[in-house]
């Protein structure tokens, strides 16, 4: 994909942000050798040297929570959505086996930095971490994206098994999303009440919508049909074609 992507060249400038567990050399020396940058989010488990020793970045970022609270410093950053955010960050340059120096980066999202840390990787060694969290706030969309496609639009409901009618698919479950995400959403007349008039709207609310506005251009279609003379035996054919 990532190939496919560079071949392509529609995101000159864009660097990549992945999930967890997707810590790759090959992908990695790719997508250097594009002049690009990656972030991505680093197993709790995962092996680093740390003062002459390997060891667990969970447990660095536990003694350093516990003992030097102080090295976590606060960072606004502007997120993908234009929204600016603090978070509490510490970073440093590390070395990991097969992979060589990268920056890491402890995130905590509380000042009390009793949350669970995020440990953020990249192999661009020059960026600070207010940089790499950004790049990273690009993954999470992508994700909620994901989840919302395969369980409101049917993404993995296709049973296709060629090529151009899997991207096909996706294409429509892209539209199908698109669509929901542009719904002004109304409601049902039980559920107009002042609790529920906010913008942030409902899935139900917002099919409940698009089956209305779908419905009544069918009857004014109908209706029009009617007005021009056409038998009802016509205008099933019309909507249900033998």
């Amino acid at each position: 994909m990532v190939c496919q992507l560079e071949v392509e060249g529609h995101f000159p400038q864009a660097h990549y942000a992945f999930d967890n567990g997707v810590l790759s050399l090959p992908l990695m020396r790719l997508i250097e050798q594009q002049g690009k940058h990656q972030v991505l989010e680093l197993e709790s488990s995962r092996l680093i040297q740390w003062q002459g020793q390997w060891r667990r970045v969970d447990e660095i970022a536990a003694e350093l929570r516990q003992q030097h609270p102080e090295s976590f410093r606060c960072v606004n950053v502007k997120l993908r959505s234009g929204e600016e955010r603090p978070f509490w960050v510490f970073t440093k340059t590390v070395r990991l086996k097969r992979y060589g120096r990268k920056r890491l980066v402890l995130v905590h999202e509380q000042a009390d930095l009793q949350d669970q840390p995020r440990f953020l990787l990249t192999d661009a060694l020059h960026w600070e971490g207010g940089r790499v969290i950004q790049v990273w706030s690009y993954r999470w969309p992508v994700k909620i994206f994901h989840e919302f496609c395969k369980q409101a639009v049917g993404l993995e409901a296709a049973q296709v098994r060629k090529e151009e009618a899997v991207k096909s698919h996706f294409r429509l479950s892209c539209v199908a999303q698109s669509l929901l995400q542009r719904t002004p959403a109304g409601g049902r007349k039980s559920e107009r009440f002042a609790f529920v008039e906010n913008p942030q709207h409902t899935l139900g609310q917002k099919r409940y919508t698009l089956t209305r506005q779908s419905l009544g251009q069918m009857l004014h279609f109908v209706q029009g049909l009617f007005a021009q003379g056409q038998s009802q035996e016509q205008i099933l054919e019309r909507l249900m074609p033998a």
